[in-house]
């Protein structure tokens, strides 16, 4: 683990929610911990969402709580359930909405942000079986990189 402008930083950041193909991608990428002063700032991951298309391209920071994973968990297995899923709505950061086209082989992902930039955006991206596997598996890389210390 080593120090990077504020941040505890492991090896590497780690794409929690990673949907792309066909041109397009929605990325929330955890980078680390803040530690402002010598000491962690509770426990929170600091993130951004990326998305990217031909048409839009933007960013956005956010923090990540351990609620945050539980319910990223939740979602998971709701979508894998053929559900659409509403991730952290009504919060204070970013809200996630992913909804399965009639097929199952799409997702149309919403990002909405009502606090700060008052932007919304949807993407289109396909969904495959083999994608719930690898989001899982983020999910675990995510809790064992930054275990939490208030559970």
């Amino acid at each position: 683990m080593h120090k990077q402008e504020g941040l505890l930083v492991d090896e590497g950041p780690i794409d929690l929610i990673r949907l792309e193909g066909e041109g397009n991608s929605v990325i929330l990428r955890l980078t680390g911990r803040e530690r402002p002063d010598g000491q962690y700032a509770g426990d929170a991951l600091t993130g951004e969402f990326l998305v990217d298309t031909p048409f839009v391209r933007g960013s956005l920071k956010t923090w990540v709580l351990p609620d945050d994973l539980r319910h990223w968990q939740e979602a998971l297995d709701a979508l894998d359930a053929g559900q659409g899923i509403a991730w952290r709505e009504d919060t204070r950061g970013p809200e996630v909405f992913i909804e399965r086209d009639l097929e199952g082989e799409r997702a149309h992902v919403t990002i909405r942000d009502a606090s700060s930039s008052l932007t919304t955006v949807t993407v289109t991206v396909p969904l495959v079986d083999a994608w719930f596997d690898d989001a899982y598996s983020r999910l675990d890389l995510a809790w064992k990189t930054w275990p939490f210390t208030n559970d």
